[in-house]
């Protein structure tokens, strides 16, 4: 008898467990409507997206590659101190080439605030370039790059969503005539949504 009790409970559950599932239904006998009602649900996540050579070229995803952009004056070091420009602008990875470096910031969730942060020189062992021999501009106003030594820009947005892309040229003054070497530094770039 317990048994048999256990069984119709359970087969009781089974047949009523797709019921409680269900959707809203309403069953009319004779004349008249049914109606039924359901809620519709939109998640969109909060996203904060940066990206700076060739991060920006997979969009709202993680890459930790770090590329290069090098002034050499290796062909032509008579220049050197001069105001000329590098015989050679390379850069490593999917580049545009020469000195230009794209760029891609979207967020979802207001103002978006870009600052730059450096160390105070370029060094090769003890030997130094000031950070302030180089700059940076923009291909698009909309995405102005920040100035160095902790300068900030802030990217259009429309409404709270902000999705812009660039491309930051970079520049070399060479007013200075420093001894031989490999001058290096990195500039960071942090983007900061409220």
């Amino acid at each position: 008898m317990k048994n048999s009790l256990l069984l119709k409970s359970a087969l009781a559950l089974a047949m009523a467990a797709p019921l409680m599932a269900s959707a809203e239904s309403q069953l009319v006998t004779g004349a008249g409507t049914a109606t039924a009602r359901l809620d519709l649900r939109v998640v969109i996540p909060r996203v904060l997206f940066l990206g700076v050579g060739a991060g920006a070229a997979t969009p709202l995803a993680s890459n930790g590659s770090i590329n290069t952009l090098t002034f050499d004056y290796s062909t032509n070091p008579l220049d050197v101190g001069t105001g000329a420009a590098a015989a050679s602008i390379s850069n490593d990875g999917p580049l545009p080439g020469g000195n230009a470096v794209p760029v891609r910031v979207f967020g979802n969730d207001g103002q978006i605030t870009i600052t730059a942060t450096n160390p105070a020189n370029l060094t090769s062992g003890a030997d130094t370039i000031p950070f302030t021999e180089l700059s940076v501009s923009t291909t698009n106003a909309a995405l102005p790059a920040p100035g160095f030594n902790g300068g900030t820009s802030l990217p259009t947005l429309a409404g709270r969503v902000t999705n812009q892309t660039a491309n930051w040229a970079y520049s070399y003054a060479n007013a200075t005539t420093p001894a031989f070497g490999t001058y290096t530094g990195r500039v960071t770039y942090t983007a900061t949504m409220p």
